[in-house]
């Protein structure tokens, strides 16, 4: 590595761009009031509506104390409910509201136009192969589900 560029890594580059993108993920977000926890969240009960809440925050690898809370404020806000299992009541399923389904269909479609501004540059297979390079490189890194700052407490935020 030349002396004259002490910060060309892929690494430092990641860095850069993962704060960069994220920043601008967060403001495309604000005009919903959601937070990109949030929002992951919100995003999957939109999916597959009737997860059980702990089976959602397994998958995702969410802490349980922390899918209560993104749960608890997503309630709070009226863009999900929580029901009970009909065949054990102790497991309760997330479902999401008819103000919850609007706010996450308009924020989703925001988050598809970012998407598309990030990678304006590169062409579809370009693209491809990006994602499978960060692909690589996220199991290389032990990553998998959800975004990590899910689940990192230092991001409680």
């Amino acid at each position: 590595m030349a002396a004259a560029e002490p910060f060309r890594t892929v690494a430092f580059k990641l860095s850069a761009l993962g704060y960069a993108v994220s920043k601008g993920f967060k403001e495309i977000l604000e005009p919903f009031e959601l937070h990109p926890r949030e929002f992951a969240v919100l995003r999957a009960v939109s999916v597959e509506d009737g997860q059980a809440q702990q089976a959602l925050g397994d998958r995702l690898q969410i802490p349980r104390s922390r899918m209560v809370s993104i749960v608890d404020e997503l309630e709070t806000r009226g863009f999900v409910e929580r029901r009970p299992n009909p065949a054990d009541r102790r497991v309760r399923e997330i479902h999401v509201t008819a103000a919850g389904r609007k706010v996450i269909e308009q924020a989703f479609a925001q988050a598809l136009a970012y998407e598309r501004r990030v990678t304006a540059p590169l062409s579809a297979a370009e693209r491809e192969e990006l994602f499978e390079l960060l692909d690589r490189l996220s199991s290389g890194l032990g990553l998998a589900g959800a975004h990590p700052a899910l689940h990192d407490a230092e991001h409680a935020d």
